[in-house]
Order: structure tokens, then sequence, then C-alpha cells
């Protein structure tokens, strides 16, 4: 994820908010038994570290259109939301992906696992445990989101304009990550504009146009500017996707945080190879691509032959196209000076990230 320069009074406000929320589910499962202590514990886990983004772009917006003082308790509590949202999608994201770590430790589905296995249940009913324990956190880091919102300090109409936002950033994701689903079991071809409409769809909302919109409702920033930070955010979210395709194929194992031409490796359908597809290169790069998950070497040999495609490049410029279109949205708005700096610094972060 890109960094964003905010104050310290920032990362406190929102860490003071989150571990409030995460405290509070400590407090309500106290009584519920072991389990959902355990499950209370994992998902502190979940939750802690990271460079929470999300919750720094809502303070950020904030900032940067000159939101009242008076409300900035409650911009903490809303910015911890968009985190705590997050955490739930990374938490329901790994049990799609069947996948029982996340930076090198158990996940929560991989505690619960351990858990089952440590009392005596077989492989099948401890990997039962640990997708229902993860599914649950996930569920419930969604409620808390939501709960955030609904009972921070604000205006009625101001927190309507927010759960509106929290309804839409939702909505969109689960559609997004649903039809990502489909188009990785389809057994035919999916064509390049669904599979960029997916792109879309699982991050840029919940992750850049909603968290900026959020800043700029506290802030009470009419309609039009409103409007120029979703469509600034969901330009910019894109891009942001986008440029994470060009990772998994094509950058180091640093960049992707797994190995080296992850995305090659498991198949995935990404706008990168529906690019290929589109190419006379395409029997060879298939060809490639069907080798890639027996090892590095023949990983190298298919992002050879993608390269050869074209398909990198034509990557490349749509991240770039998309990515100027973000900057001529901030550019072209009434946004304060300091919003459209901050706008333009997360657009050059998103294309530093190229590989």
């Amino acid at each position: 994820m890109i960094a964003l320069l905010t104050t310290p009074v920032a990362r406190e406000g929102i860490d003071a908010a989150i571990e409030a929320a995460l405290a509070r589910l400590d407090s309500r499962v106290a009584d519920l038994g072991d389990g959902a202590r355990a499950l209370a514990s994992a998902i502190r886990r979940a939750a802690e570290g990271g460079k929470r983004f999300r919750p720094l772009l809502v303070v950020a917006a904030f900032d940067t259109l000159d939101g009242p003082d008076i409300a900035r308790p409650a911009l903490f509590e809303v910015a911890a939301a968009f985190e705590l949202l997050h955490t739930a999608f990374v938490v329901h994201d790994d049990v799609i992906d069947h996948d029982t770590e996340r930076r090198g430790v158990p996940n929560v589905g991989g505690e619960f696992r351990q858990r089952g296995l440590r009392r005596g249940a077989n492989a099948v009913g401890a990997a039962l445990l640990g997708d229902a324990a993860a599914i649950l956190a996930g569920d419930l880091l969604l409620h808390e989101a939501g709960r955030l919102v609904a009972l921070a300090e604000i205006p009625s109409p101001i927190r309507a304009e927010l759960l509106r936002l929290i309804d839409d950033a939702v909505l969109i994701s689960a559609a997004g990550e649903l039809s990502d689903v489909e188009n990785a079991v389809s057994g035919g071809e999916v064509d390049a504009e669904s599979i960029l409409r997916t792109t879309h769809d699982k991050t840029a909302v919940y992750s850049f146009s909603a968290p900026l919109e959020a800043g700029a409702v506290m802030a009470g920033a009419d309609a039009p500017l409103r409007h120029a930070l979703s469509r600034f955010g969901q330009r910019l979210g894109l891009g942001y996707q986008l440029v994470d395709d060009l990772i998994g194929a094509f950058g180091t194992s640093a960049d992707a945080g797994k190995d080296e031409g992850g995305d090659l490796r498991e198949a995935k359908k990404t706008h990168l190879i529906s690019l290929a597809r589109e190419s006379e290169n395409w029997p060879v790069v298939s060809e490639a691509l069907a080798h890639a998950h027996t090892g590095p070497v023949a990983v190298r040999a298919a992002q050879v032959a993608l390269s050869a495609s074209g398909a990198r490049a034509r990557l490349e410029d749509l991240v770039r196209e998309t990515l100027d279109e973000a900057r001529g949205i901030a550019a072209a708005s009434t946004l304060p000076p300091a919003c459209q700096s901050m706008l333009l610094n997360l657009v050059d972060a998103v294309q530093g990230r190229m590989p």
C-alpha cells in the first residue's frame, strides 16, 4: 500500500479509535466462553499493524478541505470504520482464497485450524472450524465498522451520507469479489471489459473513493467537491489495482509480498491476461502460462512471453492513461490547493509502484 503523509496526531487518533473498538469487543465477549474470547483475540491481531492508509485518507481529505475542529473527535471514529471494513474484507478474502497465513503468520482461519487440531479435530474438522471462525470474524468487523459510524456524534444528515458510503463500499466490493471468483472458476474465456470492471469494483470504492468522500462529508464540503473526490478516487483505485496486476506478474517478491510471479503461478485471470488473449502471440503465452506453476524458470518464461505479446506494454499504457485521468480530475476541480496537492501526490505514489 502507498504511504500518506499526515500528522502524528492523525495516526494517534485513528489508532485510539480502533483500539477502543477492539477493547469493546474484548469486553463484550468476556462472558461468552473461551472460543469467543479466542476469536476476539484473533480479530485484534488481524487488525494490528499496517499503514492504515484508508483511515488516513479520510483524515487527509478532511484536513485539506479545512474541516471544522469540532468534528475531529468523531472524524477519527469514522476513519477507523474504514480500517475495520478493510480488515473484514481481508479476513473474508483469505477464506475465499483458502489462505491460512498472512504476513508469514497464521491468520484468523489458520489460528482456529490449529485450535481445532489441538482439540482433537481431524484435518477436515479443523478446516471447517478455521473457515467458520474467519467468516464470523469478518462479520463482526463489518458490524463494528457500521456501528462506529452509526454512533458517532455527528448530525443526522452527515451520518446518513456516511452510511450510504459504507453501504456502497460493501455492496460494490462484494460484487467485485464474487465476479473475481466467477472469472477464476469459469472454464471459458472472460471478456476484457468484465475483468476490468471486476478490477475496479474489488477495491477502488472502499479503498479510495469512499474514504476520500467520507472525509469531505465530515468537512462539510459541497456536492461538486465530493463528486470530484469520488471520481478521482475511482480512477486512482483502478490505476492502483492495475499496478497490482503488474506487480503480481512482474514484480519482485518484496514488491508483491509473496513469491515472484505469484499471479502467474496461480493462473489468475487479470486484465494483463485478457490483453494477452487479444494478441497473435496468445498460443505461445497460453502454453507458457500453463507451466508457470512449476517453478521460477517457468515463471520467467511466462513473463517473457507476456512481454513479447505486447500485453505488458499495453497494461502500462492503460495505467498511465488512468492515472492521467485522475490527475485531470484533480486539476480541473475547484478543490483547495492543499487538497489538489495531496491528490496529485497520491497519483505519483501509485505510478511509482509500477515494476
